[in-house]
């Protein structure tokens, strides 16, 4: 019989020694919950924005610029992603705190979320919009290094699939709850940016009393020393290769989705047609949402039960490729239903299972913070590279069609590289 550890059953931290250990035992669903409510939050906060927000934002200053402004804003703070992800995760590796390692960024990360999306509701221009965008992504980012952190931490690898597949819903649901605010607010993009703020905390709060979080003990803490901390921001891919393709996995297949999903507002406005794009995302995210958390749910157990990574990662790649072709070439309203539904069957594996393969690559249990914090900036750099290939692509280069063809052969390529990956089957 599998015995579980009290991860949920109380606040506080756990023991003292157990902070760098390797999770033996299984976490209860209290965790889980609050850690899928912690990505709920920010993913509310991070998507409801990007999807429509900013772009409604954009089209407030400039019709004619708003191209230009979404691609400005998008990818000045996704710069700040690159280096707020990694940045916190090592800040919480090194972290000697009662409440643990994790804890106290998380809610720092969230607060300086918040601060950020209510200042979005009352920008007076593009510059300021920019900076409070920035600011969000810098929040936003550290909070989810400390609860990407935390699952490796406190669970263990027979478990990770299925805890991954768990945490993509809270991934997922946050992106249809964004999608669903900015149908709602109807063209209202200040009160938008407020609901997401009050997503953001309301999805924080359960993890400070359930989190359990492990005590680093002050003796375990590395000295600092400046050349130190800025040289571990690089891990070896001669060293570690098994990381480094799994880093270039996640980066080429997020490249291709935020390649799709950039411009799905405009898509719908400009290519499709249709006559409220707001409603349009909404429910195309809608549709993408349900099939990604079925498959998220199904793809991670089954992973778990097999004990395999690289097949999953592979086939989900591919699927995510077709949907992209499905979009270039039919840009109609079924078109677009059909496309959604692929992404989300495609990417909802792909979250759980790429996820599980990750923390089975990790370099030390000492720095799991900063390793997910630079695995994570192939999830950020995406979405500073995404604007500058899309926005040429779009204007000057064949439209949507070219975009969607682009996106397919750059998240295919994932796909042949996870091969490269030897320690993972």
């Amino acid at each position: 019989m599998v015995t579980e550890n009290n991860a949920g059953s109380q606040g506080g931290a756990g023991p003292a020694g157990l902070a760098l250990s390797e999770p033996t035992e299984n976490v209860r669903k209290r965790w889980t919950m609050s850690v899928v409510l912690v990505n709920v939050g920010i993913n509310t906060a991070f998507f409801g924005p990007i999807q429509v927000l900013l772009g409604q934002q954009a089209i407030h200053f400039s019709e004619a610029d708003k191209e230009g402004i979404l691609a400005l804003v998008t990818g000045a703070g996704a710069a700040v992603s690159l280096v707020a992800n990694p940045l916190f995760g090592t800040f919480s590796d090194r972290t000697v705190s009662r409440l643990g390692r994790r804890v106290p960024w998380v809610f720092i990360g969230a607060l300086l979320g918040t601060i950020g999306l209510l200042g979005l509701a009352v920008a007076p221009g593009v510059a300021a919009m920019m900076l409070l965008w920035c600011l969000v992504q810098l929040g936003c980012n550290g909070a989810l290094a400390a609860i990407t952190a935390a699952v490796p931490d406190q669970v263990p690898v027979r478990q990770r699939g299925t805890i991954g597949g768990l945490a993509s819903m809270g991934t997922v649901v946050g992106i249809l709850l964004g999608a669903a605010v900015g149908a709602v607010v109807a063209g209202n993009f200040a009160l938008g940016y407020v609901l997401c703020a009050a997503a953001l905390v309301a999805g924080m709060v359960p993890y400070l009393f359930l989190s359990n979080d492990r005590v680093l003990p002050a003796a375990s803490r590395p000295p600092f020393a400046w050349a130190a901390f800025l040289a571990g921001f690089w891990i070896s891919p001669r060293r570690y290769p098994d990381f480094g393709w799994a880093w270039l996995t996640r980066f080429l297949v997020n490249v291709g989705n935020h390649l799709v999903t950039l411009y799905l507002l405009f898509f719908l406005r400009d290519a499709v047609g249709f006559d409220n794009p707001e409603f349009g995302v909404l429910v195309l995210t809608g549709l993408y949402a349900v099939l990604t958390l079925v498959t998220a749910v199904i793809g991670g157990r089954w992973t778990d039960r097999v004990g395999k990574r690289k097949p999953f990662v592979i086939a989900s790649s591919a699927i995510i490729a077709l949907a992209a072709l499905i979009l270039a070439f039919a840009p109609t309203w079924t078109g677009a239903l059909l496309g959604a539904a692929v992404l989300g069957i495609g990417y909802g594996a792909y979250l759980a299972v790429d996820f599980a393969l990750l923390t089975q690559v990790l370099p030390s249990a000492a720095s799991r913070g900063k390793d997910l914090g630079v695995i994570n900036v192939a999830n950020s750099l995406p979405q500073v590279i995404a604007p500058v290939i899309a926005l040429p692509l779009v204007t000057v280069f064949g439209g949507y069609v070219t975009l969607y063809v682009v996106a397919a052969v750059i998240g295919l390529l994932g796909a042949v590289f996870v091969v490269k990956i030897k320690g993972v089957d």
